[in-house]
């Protein structure tokens, strides 16, 4: 768990310290608070960009220097990111007081987080499912991100070379698809690993109070055939549409309601919530049983459209999962049923103790 978390002239937060006591952390105040910038503070100690994918320069304080630090102890170990002045596009993190990637996060916390605008991810584009079902399996894989790094990394250089085809140096072309081929290879692995367990792990939930999904992934055709010659021979047709339209960056999450045996984005606003929960809560559970470490949860506003007998229910699943969880919310009393947690107002920017009215 995280010990004590740091923040530096993030967001709306000059500085702001927060040393959790309870495995559940509140965050309560006003929309606009700064509630939602915590999480994303602590969101950034994993390999990415964040809960809100935000550039890095849009995360440091307006009118400060342009810099921006969080840091975290993590059972005896500092782990810090943040941007220079110079340079508000380059990312910088250390582990330990040594320079280190941002992959190397991934080794010490696992986190995965609930924010009201993956409310619509069963509506959207598959990019944003795809992301969902990454995070899911970096918690479970932390070598994914390097893959996915890499995996991405080789596909931007192909697709620079294929807009002068005929120019573009052929050797090169088929060492960048060999690239492909074993880090995308190993994505395709690792998503289909957490998928199969997942898949497992909610099979042994109940269909209520959270709608229990069906978990998938949706390939393109062809999928069981090497990506290397692939590529190779849609050359010609990947340069005409300016990107590479097979391999794993093309895969999608399919969920389905498996109780009434519909697919996620035909099912009520309501349904949608339950099945990401019914996720999330099975995911932490799996993640906790195979490393050893359940991961750290960040739920924004996850409460306030929830029914008190499923808040409370939320909550006992939550406890169950014997990992740290960070929730916010407009008001306390959404919590009222939580009997411990480390309850903080946030207002402008300030994180303090909320107030206790002496009984008359």
């Amino acid at each position: 768990m995280i010990g004590r978390l740091t923040l530096s002239d993030f967001r709306n937060h000059a500085d702001a310290l927060i040393v959790p006591d309870h495995a559940f952390i509140v965050l309560t105040g006003e929309n606009g608070a700064g509630k939602t910038n915590i999480l994303e503070a602590v969101s950034m100690l994993a390999p990415g960009r964040g809960l809100r994918g935000a550039a890095l320069r849009d995360m440091a304080r307006q009118g400060g220097s342009g810099s921006f630090g969080i840091a975290a102890e993590i059972d005896g170990v500092l782990l810090g990111t943040g941007v220079a002045p110079g340079a508000p596009d380059r990312r910088q993190v250390r582990i330990g007081g040594v320079a280190s990637s941002a992959n190397a996060l991934a080794d010490y916390l696992a986190i995965v987080w609930l924010t009201p605008a993956m409310d619509r991810l069963f509506m959207d584009s598959p990019g944003g499912r795809r992301r969902f079902l990454d995070r899911l399996t970096l918690a479970l894989h932390p070598g994914h991100a390097v893959h996915s790094a890499r995996y991405e990394a080789a596909m931007r250089a192909r697709n620079r070379l294929l807009t002068n085809l005929s120019a573009a140096d052929a050797g090169w072309l088929t060492a960048l698809e060999a690239q492909m081929d074993e880090h995308g290879a190993a994505l395709a692995s690792a998503r289909a690993d957490l998928v199969e367990r997942l898949s497992v792990e909610l099979a042994a939930q109940p269909d209520q109070p959270f709608a229990r999904p069906a978990l998938a992934i949706a390939q393109e055709d062809g999928a069981g055939e090497p990506l290397a010659p692939r590529l190779a021979r849609e050359r010609r047709r990947d340069a005409a549409a300016g990107r590479t339209l097979s391999g794993p960056h093309r895969n999608d999450l399919a969920v389905v309601h498996a109780a009434k045996g519909q697919a996620a984005a035909l099912c009520s606003t309501g349904e949608q919530k339950a099945l990401l929960l019914s996720i999330l809560l099975a995911h932490a559970a799996l993640v906790a049983a195979r490393r050893g470490q359940p991961p750290v949860l960040l739920l924004d506003e996850v409460a306030a459209h929830l029914d008190p007998m499923r808040r409370a229910a939320l909550f006992d699943r939550l406890a169950m999962t014997g990992g740290q969880v960070w929730m916010t919310g407009t008001e306390d009393s959404l919590f009222s049923d939580l009997s411990s947690a480390t309850r903080l107002t946030v207002s402008a920017g300030h994180v303090g103790v909320p107030q206790v009215n002496p009984s008359v």
